[in-house]
């Protein structure tokens, strides 16, 4: 398993080299997992739903801006040498991953 991009088979067929982003993401997941996790406390201790909601919305928006530093990463990599050798597979991949991304 690839622990860069999740499930084996979703790995980048460009594994070659090093993500430079990585610590950076991993860092980002881990306060957006914190965050989350005092999320579910303020429901546990029956909390505003307007302070439970304004706390999502802040998830959300983590989550969203470590996508985005993921997307740079792998256009900056990946897509980069994809588009040196011709690579379509990995184009088309970028455009399904960024379709589910935007849902």
């Amino acid at each position: 398993m690839n622990p860069e991009h999740g499930r084996e088979e979703d790995a980048c067929p460009c594994h070659a080299h090093s993500h430079t982003q990585t610590k950076q993401v991993l860092h980002r997941l881990s306060r957006a997992i914190g965050h989350l996790e005092a999320v579910k406390k303020m429901v546990e201790e029956g909390r505003d739903c307007s302070e439970v909601l304004i706390q999502l919305a802040a998830v959300r928006s983590a989550i969203t801006n470590t996508g985005r530093v993921v997307l740079q990463d792998h256009i900056q990599h990946c897509l980069l040498e994809a588009m040196e050798t011709g690579d379509q597979k990995t184009l088309d991949d970028l455009n399904d991953a960024i379709a589910k991304f935007l849902k």
